[in-house]
Order: C-alpha cells, then structure tokens, then sequence
C-alpha cells in the first residue's frame, strides 16, 4: 500500500473550480512526500509504467480517497495518441480512446499525461465535462474539435465553455523534425534559435479552442514545464521508461 505523511500536491484548476457543480484537479510527481525509494517515486498513476501495478492500485487509492472519489466510479481513456473522443456514462477503462464526455453527476474522467497536454472541459451551464489526451498527434489531429463538437451534440454552446490547459511540454524543450512541425502554424514554430524546430503545443491547443468558438478569457493555460521542472512533474521525454504518469480529472459534481 501505498502511504504518506503530508497532504499531497495537486494543482487545482481556478477556471474550472470556480465553476458551480464542477471539480478538476492534476496530480504532480511528489517524490518527496510518497514512494520516495521506488523504481519511480512519488505518484505514479500509471498502468504502463515500469512501477508495480498493485504500487499503482496503492497511489490511485490514496488519490481517490483524499479526493472523495470512487475508483469503480472513474473513467480513464486507454490513451493510444489517437483522436477518438466517447461520450460515457459509467466508469471504466474505454478502449483506444483518447477522450471523455460525460454529463453524468459524480462520474470522474482521469487522463494520464507525462509530456502530453491534458485538456479539461466543462460547461457549467449544460453541466457537460469533457476530458481529452492531447499531444501532438491527437492536437493534430483535431481530438479537441472531436470533443467539442460532442458537447455542441449535447447542448453546449462554446463561449459557455471553460478550459484548462494542464501543464506540458513546453517550446523550449519540444524539439522536433521538420515532419512534425510543418504539422503547425508557423507562428507556433520556432526555426531559428535551435538547430531542429521547436513547437509551442499548448500555444497551438488555445489556438485551437479559440478557433471553435471559446472565449479567450475561459481558457487558462498552465505555466508548468514538465521536461523543465523535474521537481514537480515526470517527464517522458526527460526520464523515458523511468517516467511515471501525473493525472488530470474532471467531475461533475453531485
């Protein structure tokens, strides 16, 4: 089992909790405080990492119980860097999916990032939240245009809509091939100050969500660097197979 001695940190997004009827939080790495002589210490919550699944199961428990959720009542997406985005109404894992709508009450969506954006979504007037994977394939892709166009199906109206960008790889740390980055707009592509492109994903994410109709004032965009900042975040680019996983949940609440 997994324990602790202090409260765990978690960032808790303002846009979203200041919603009425909507809860959101991310987890960060917190090796000092959890696990710390662990293959991967701190809060790994992820199934795919090298940490032990029943340490997993212990770190997901915790979580759950510090924030009052029920673990048979989480959705996750298995997360395949694709673009599909599901509309579900009970817990479970959802198969090549990389993308959650619910509008059920109490029903907690978790997606598990190491690099990658998390992207939360809710709309406070039609109660309807939305959790999305997005990295660069998925970003790409158009998983978010996926998953607001299923709010819109279900009644949402997109200036009604509030984001929140987790933290990510930032421009700084993201290089990338020339076949990546003609995947962006130029403006979001730095080809001068380093030898490979550079691609800023979260600037290109609240592009994207402004494009589809959200007011810039309901996006916020998390600060954090998670290649730059290894006290807080696990990185996949950074440690590879010795990263672990933070997780972004979104729930309707009760």
């Amino acid at each position: 089992m997994s324990t602790f001695t202090n409260k765990l940190d978690l960032i808790e997004p303002a846009i979203l909790n200041d919603q009425v009827g909507i809860k959101a939080w991310f987890t960060q790495k917190n090796a000092d405080k959890i696990n710390e002589t662990a293959s991967i210490p701190g809060l790994d919550l992820g199934f795919n990492t090298r940490t032990e699944r029943e340490q997993v199961v212990g770190n997901r428990d915790l979580l759950f119980k510090m924030l009052s959720i029920e673990p048979d009542w989480t959705a996750f997406a298995e997360q395949v860097h694709g673009t599909r985005v599901q509309k579900i109404t009970s817990g479970g894992i959802y198969p090549e999916t990389d993308g959650l709508v619910t509008r059920v009450p109490g029903l907690a969506l978790g997606i598990q990032v190491a690099d990658c954006a998390a992207v939360l979504l809710a709309d406070p007037v039609m109660k309807i939240v939305t959790a999305i994977h997005a990295g660069w394939r998925g970003a790409t892709g158009n998983i978010l245009i996926n998953g607001l166009e299923i709010m819109k199906e279900e009644g949402s109206t997109p200036s009604d809509v509030c984001a929140w960008v987790s933290p990510a790889i930032c421009q700084k740390h993201f290089e990338v091939g020339e076949e990546v980055a003609e995947q962006f707009p130029d403006d979001l592509v730095d080809r001068t100050s380093y030898q490979k492109p550079h691609v800023d994903l979260k600037g290109f994410i609240r592009q994207q969500l402004i494009g589809e109709g959200l007011d810039n004032d309901n996006i916020q965009v998390a600060d954090g660097c998670t290649v730059g900042n290894a006290n807080s975040f696990y990185s996949y680019r950074r440690e590879n197979d010795n990263a672990g996983r933070m997780m972004a949940i979104i729930q309707i609440a009760d």
